[in-house]
């Protein structure tokens, strides 16, 4: 039996593409054990835990969003945390490692490298994260979405096959209506809270008359613990009767193909998703994301002209309900950049890195690396804890920011 451990989290851009890989190395090869490994801090003790996952759990602090004293101490943590990384490798004979990036990746990733375990990397925006950055030259293979990416990387390592996604983002047929819109407004796994607040006015702009013509109905999501603030606003507003307010979205797939068009932060799991689907946007990249990786993801689709691209400090209520009136009035530009949309898509992205990582842990093992990596007894804090922690810190506690992206 081969074991495959896939490590990262902390949001739904690191998780959900994990899933993803994990179910596509399963269907390939029934008789692999795929095993996720996490933080108690990520969404993935919960959506691992309500699907039944195995889930292994590291105490790993972040190394961004505290300063240079919270580097510090994200590095140091991960330091001391590789020797329970290296027995987790070890005990669970993995044959080989994929890190999405996030609190647990680096870690494992070393740990394994230093055993001789072949180690691949996935990196789902157009600019390397920190964690990946610093791996990417000790990786056999570097799993990219963007060409961008590539110039960043060896190239004998690189793949570019997308951002997988689950099985239910497919290409959906697009029928446009002129005067009527249905929005979805989707802020990330843990919301957006200048989308929950610049989108509903924006639309009470449209529905004053300010904009004529254009009749708008609005799914929001919210972020877990933002719904009442938000459907407050819409009710305030005028608006109860064409919003309906949720905090999370459990079937994205099909509300992005129940909608005419979308307005979203730009990770890069929610464009393959609009890709994968095939609708058009509007994006407002949260503006604090690493290295301002979400600006050019969302730069990116807007030159492939699937998408309208607008800065946060740009997205006024009355730019959005521009842009939103625009698009109303324009159906034949509405197919059109939802065709942009889809011919970006990477449908077969999981299954594509699901086979190369199985080839890789059939490959004889590398020689061992030589890092200073302790052994001994671990501390009774930091002995692997397994999944159904449902009761553990909840999504996003230790971000220290608005959102994840």
């Amino acid at each position: 039996m081969v074991t495959v451990l896939i490590a990262g989290g902390g949001t739904g851009g690191h998780v959900f593409p994990m899933i993803a890989v994990g179910d596509a190395v399963r269907a390939a090869a029934p008789d692999a054990r795929v095993v996720y490994v996490g933080t108690a801090r990520g969404i993935e003790v919960r959506v691992m835990g309500e699907r039944g996952d195995s889930l292994e759990l590291l105490h790993v602090l972040p190394l961004r969003g505290g300063g240079l004293s919270g580097f510090v101490r994200g590095a140091a943590r991960a330091g001391r945390v590789l020797p329970e990384a290296r027995r987790l490798v070890e005990r669970l004979d993995a044959r080989v490692v994929l890190s999405l990036g996030g609190y647990a990746g680096g870690p494992v990733s070393l740990a394994a490298r230093s055993l001789g375990v072949p180690v691949a990397i996935l990196e789902p925006n157009s600019v390397l994260g920190l964690s990946n950055r610093l791996l990417s030259p000790l990786v056999d293979r570097a799993y990219v979405a963007f060409p961008e990416t590539t110039r960043a990387l060896r190239p004998s390592s690189v793949r570019l096959f997308g951002v997988p996604l689950r099985r239910a983002f497919a290409r959906a047929p697009y029928a446009p209506r002129e005067g009527r819109l249905s929005l979805l407004v989707l802020g990330g796994s843990q919301g957006a809270l200048a989308l929950n607040d610049v989108v509903p006015r924006a639309i009470a702009q449209i529905a004053q008359g300010r904009e004529r013509g254009v009749d708008v109905d609005v799914v929001h999501q919210t972020g877990r613990d933002r719904e009442a603030a938000v459907r407050s606003l819409y009710a305030e507003l005028g608006l109860a009767e064409r919003a309906r307010v949720v905090p999370f979205i459990d079937d994205v797939a099909e509300a992005l193909a129940a909608a005419d068009v979308v307005i979203a932060r730009a990770g890069a799991s929610t464009l393959a998703e609009l890709c994968a689907v095939g609708r058009p946007s509007i994006l407002i990249p949260y503006p604090f994301a690493a290295d301002d990786h979400q600006l050019k993801n969302a730069l990116s689709l807007e030159r492939a002209s699937a998408a309208v691209a607008i800065a946060q400090a740009d997205a006024t209520e009355a730019r959005l309900a521009g842009e939103i009136a625009r698009l109303a009035a324009a159906p034949a530009l509405r197919a059109r950049m939802a065709d942009a949309a889809a011919a970006l898509a990477t449908p077969d992205a999981a299954a594509r890195v699901a086979a190369d990582l199985l080839e890789l842990a059939r490959a004889p093992r590398h020689r061992a690396l030589r890092f200073p990596i302790g052994g001994g007894a671990a501390r009774a804090d930091e002995a692997p804890r397994r999944a159904a922690m449902r009761g553990a810190a909840p999504p996003g506690a230790a971000l220290g920011q608005e959102e994840a992206g």
